[in-house]
């Protein structure tokens, strides 16, 4: 009766308890799952993220059987580790497939024209990226530039003496 669990209509305060228990389930789910589901944000990540949200909505609204829901969004976090272990012990290019993988996108103070271009990153972003390294302003300091599969661009800068 609390989670109006036979109802066909919800009462606000039925919905608020369904909010509450799905906070808690949901809670009790990413730590039986992985930290990491929201800590990095790469597409495999997101897209868990993204699902797992619009699945557990439905329940707090009663658009989908409350226990069956739940179940579900179980399942998708349980589907998110078992991949993420796949990727780990993976020698096949597995997890690259499914996490990505870096592009290189400056060597040795040169732009990486064909990578950059493919990935849709311009001079500006690579100068915004060397900003916020608070090191260098010069794009030939640089030494490799990296677009990371989180999204983020890292930089590793030449030695005073290179």
């Amino acid at each position: 009766m609390i989670f109006g669990l036979h109802e066909e209509t919800l009462t606000w305060w039925q919905m608020s308890a369904r909010a509450i228990g799905v906070f808690f389930a949901a809670l009790f789910i990413i730590r039986i799952g992985s930290h990491r589901i929201f800590g990095k944000n790469t597409a495999f990540d997101i897209i868990l993220g993204i699902i797992y949200g619009s699945v557990l909505s439905r329940a707090i609204t009663g658009n989908s059987p409350f226990w069956p829901t739940l179940a579900a969004a179980f399942t998708l976090v349980m589907l998110h580790k078992a991949l993420a272990v796949i990727a780990y012990h993976s020698n096949f290019g597995f997890g690259n497939m499914i996490k990505g993988q870096s592009q290189l996108l400056v060597k040795d103070g040169k732009i990486q024209e064909k990578e950059m271009r493919a990935n849709s990153v311009t001079r500006n972003d690579l100068l915004e990226a060397l900003r916020s390294s608070g090191s260098a302003t010069e794009l030939d300091r640089i030494k490799e530039a990296y677009l990371e599969r989180s999204g983020s661009i890292s930089i590793i800068l030449k030695k005073d003496k290179e």
